[in-house]
């Protein structure tokens, strides 16, 4: 089977993070909406047309509860209504948005079966039975708060020692979460990625450094995307009043 996932209706929602990538490259979540296919199904996962394929909205969110909806639906070109089940990224603060159900459905895909490495006695744990840590990730002298959500260390990462995290919160293989971190979720750290400071809300897809102190809230960074030290930003109005987005040339935006 060959899932051909089509970005044509919703690239132009997506930018700016789809003038440089497909958006099904878009991470929400632990993974990209193209590796959840991939985990989710056995088929070949397409982002060219292809001429026996079954076309899929990129911008739809699958997960092991709603994969086989989505695809009966594609079949049928029936158009999905967002639910409690189904999410559809239609603008890029939804990937902010709808990270904490991701990130869920994601551990669980992701980890169900499967038997964390052990996490050392240096830490102080809340919730362990909703903490994974895949091989060579290296945690010490943290604390590790999974009641609020589950807590995902992806292969080969680090978080060092001081760091205080609350989930819902993944980091993805060899990323760093550097000394004395505060993490609130629901935060996604994506491989290769280096954190640090404060961070809350917020997803960082791969290869990006928010490395030193300052504050980072209700934000979503791309890849190769570097925040100097002392770096911060506000999710809140200095006036208290509505945030307007520009969305396209008309200067259109959302309250």
């Amino acid at each position: 089977m060959n899932i051909f996932l089509d970005d044509s209706a919703c690239r132009q929602s997506l930018h700016p993070f789809t003038l440089t990538r497909h958006a099904a490259d878009i991470r929400v979540g632990i993974l990209t909406i193209k590796e959840k296919w991939a985990q989710l199904t056995s088929a070949n996962i397409l982002i060219k047309a292809d001429e026996d394929c079954i076309v899929v909205n990129a911008a739809i969110v699958p997960t092991k509860v709603n994969y086989e909806l989505i695809l009966e639906a594609s079949k049928n070109k029936t158009l999905l209504q967002e639910t409690d089940a189904v999410k559809i990224l239609h603008h890029p603060w939804q990937i902010f948005q709808y990270n904490e159900w991701a990130l869920r459905h994601d551990f669980d895909l992701l980890t169900t079966g499967r038997q964390s490495q052990p996490i050392s006695s240096t830490n102080k744990t809340i919730a362990t039975e909703n903490i994974f840590l895949e091989e060579g990730a290296k945690v010490e002298h943290a604390i590790l708060n999974a009641a609020t959500g589950p807590i995902y260390i992806g292969k080969n990462a680090e978080i060092m020692e001081g760091c205080l995290i609350r989930g819902p919160f993944s980091m993805g293989e060899k990323a760093v979460l550097k000394m004395g971190s505060k993490i609130y979720g629901a935060t996604t750290i994506g491989p290769h990625c280096v954190g640090g400071g404060e961070i809350k809300n917020s997803v960082l897809f791969a290869h990006s450094n928010k490395a030193h102190d300052g504050y980072l809230g209700d934000s979503v960074i791309g890849e190769w995307c570097n925040l100097g030290a002392g770096t911060s930003n506000s999710n809140v109005k200095n006036t208290g009043g509505n945030v307007k987005y520009v969305t396209d040339s008309n200067n259109n935006s959302i309250m």
